[in-house]
Parts: C-alpha cells; structure tokens; sequence
C-alpha cells in the first residue's frame, strides 16, 4: 500500500463513516475501482481509532458529562429510566443517555460477535470482488429507499431528551445491520430515528455516540492484529498516516452533517446512493473488472 492509497482510503473513511452512504462499502469500492489491492480488515478496523478521534474531538462536552453522571447512574440505577428528562440542563439527561448508549450498543456487540468473521470473509475474497461489489451496490439502493421513507413518514418532533429504552433497542437492533458493507452504520441508525420520530441532527448524534462503544472495540481489535503482523516501520507509518486523514475528514464530515440537517434532509445521501448503486451494477455488468 502506497502512501497515497493509505491517505485516500483514510479520507475515505473519515466522510463516508459519519454521512449515511456506508464507510464499510466505500472501502471495499474505492480500491476495486482503482484497480488497489485490498487492505484487509486489520486496516479498516484500525481506521475507525482515527474516525473515533473525530468523534471525542467533537463531542468532548458530550463525553465529560456522561462520565461526570456515573455517579447518578450507580445511584439510580434503572430508576432513571422511568422518565424522560426535562432538558439537557436535568441532572439525569446524560445519565439516562448514558445507560440507554450501553442498552443500545448491546445487539450490534451480539450480532458483530455472532456473524461479524462470516460477513468479513464474504465480502473481502479476492475470488469474490465482482459480487461483493454487485451485493453492496443492492444494499446501497435498498437502504436509501428506507431513509427517503423515514424522512417523510417521521414527525421530527422528538428531541434527545424524550429517549427512551425501546428507542435506544431499535436503533441498536439497526446499528447491528451495519455490519453488512453497503448499509451504513450511520445511515441506519439514522432511519431507525426518524422513524422514531426524533428530528434528524438529534438522530445523528445518538447515532455518533452510540457508535463509540463498537468502533472503539473495532479499531483496537484493528491495532492488535497490526502489532502482531510482520509489518515494516514505513508500512505501519502508511497505516498512521490513513488514520489521521479519517480523523481529520471525520471531524468536519461531522460538523457538516449536524448543521445540514438541521435545515435540510437527507435526500442528497439518497440520490448519491442510488446513483452509486446503478453505476457500479453498471460497471459490474459491462466488465469494468
């Protein structure tokens, strides 16, 4: 892997992880269009840390009060669960975010240990790359239908504070399909909210936050496998360098998107997915590979 592959892919990483058009996918697309070998899932999984900077760069304010009410939550306990808080300002809104995060992450942490190596090894064969490209390509256009439908069937009433714990499952429930390259784990958590009802900047930050937990054990899992590879100090240089491109373009991926959506909808992710889909099926079909 080249020094301009790693930043590429990075970059790549960075945008595509937090606007709803699949991080997984993009990885998997951009080097079979290039005509790139593969990087592999230790790669991927280690360009989530950089994404994962991104995400305590942004909302570090977020994260010192969810630590800060841990005290609460060990008081409370499930008590805190019974109502919604009045405002961002009540004492127990980050505790109750705070235990509906950890309710939350508990399918995608099920499914990803349950099936997560399966899905890997279909989607990253190297005997396999035209229907991977044609499977992400579906899940692409499929998956954009379902978040035009939740952008106009969701009332957009509901902030962050009215959360409650079967909002945080479906929304986990959604974030467990995100395992499979091609859906976005942003994008489905997205719908998953607005079909909930919650108004869409709200809905992207609990999916932000919410990713934590899983991109956290990810990019670790990611780390570990490099450290034990038989790789060069410049190779792991290369590996840096692409995690502090998808830190940096994941930072202003994720400023741009909760401003945009605090007046605008998500139907330029849905165009863009849906004209991805029938360009690479297009692709696919005319031999470009």
């Amino acid at each position: 892997m080249s020094w301009l592959e790693a930043i590429i892919l990075g970059i790549t990483q960075g945008l595509t992880e937090f606007l709803p058009i699949s991080s997984s996918g993009h990885l998997i697309i951009v080097p079979w269009l290039f005509g790139w070998e593969t990087p592999g899932l230790a790669f991927d999984a280690s360009l989530h840390l950089g994404t994962l900077v991104a995400v305590f760069a942004y909302f570090w304010r977020d994260l010192i009060e969810l630590v800060r009410a841990i005290p609460t939550i060990v008081r409370k306990n499930v008590s805190l669960l019974k109502s919604p808080a009045v405002g961002e300002a009540d004492d127990t809104f980050y505790a109750r975010l705070g235990v509906l995060l950890v309710l939350g992450s508990i399918p995608g942490g099920i499914v990803g240990l349950l099936f997560e190596s399966r899905i890997d090894r279909l989607f990253h064969s190297d005997t396999n790359e035209n229907r991977s490209i044609v499977i992400i390509a579906v899940l692409l256009a499929f998956f954009a239908i379902l978040l035009w439908i939740a952008d106009r069937a969701g009332s957009e009433q509901r902030l962050l504070r009215s959360i409650r714990v079967p909002d945080a499952l479906i929304i986990g429930a959604a974030q467990a399909i995100a395992l499979m390259p091609g859906t976005s784990r942003s994008g489905v958590t997205l719908t998953a909210g607005l079909f909930r009802d919650f108004n869409r900047a709200d809905a992207a930050r609990f999916s932000f936050l919410l990713g934590i937990p899983l991109v956290t054990f990810a990019g670790l899992t990611g780390v570990v496998d490099l450290l034990r590879s038989d790789l060069t100090g410049q190779e792991l240089a290369r590996i840096g360098a692409g995690m502090i491109a998808s830190a940096i373009s994941g930072f202003i991926a994720i400023r741009f998107l909760l401003r945009f959506l605090q007046t605008r909808s998500t139907g330029v992710f849905v165009v863009y997915r849906l004209v991805a889909a029938v360009v690479l099926i297009g692709l696919v079909a005319s031999g470009f590979r």
